[in-house]
């Protein structure tokens, strides 16, 4: 043990060192999805092409409250 040369035996952990790091990584998420299209691009999709869940803003409940009572 005395004797053997270990790799970080020569890595100074000082200022610079950890200036010079990255200091950002990309979420899981990111990660997963460049993962997933380095296999098969995604399609296409518009702009804004999602759709509101179903009842979210015109729903009959919710038209009630905006009439002016008489």
């Amino acid at each position: 043990m005395a004797g053997e040369h270990d790799a970080w035996d020569d890595v100074v952990l000082d200022a610079d060192f950890i200036r010079d790091a990255e200091a950002t990584e990309p979420s899981a998420r990111a990660r997963m999805l460049t993962a997933r299209w380095s296999r098969e691009a995604p399609e296409p999709q518009p702009w804004r092409s999602d759709k509101p869940p179903a009842g979210w803003f015109f729903s009959k409940a919710r038209r009630g409250k905006w009439r002016r009572r008489r």
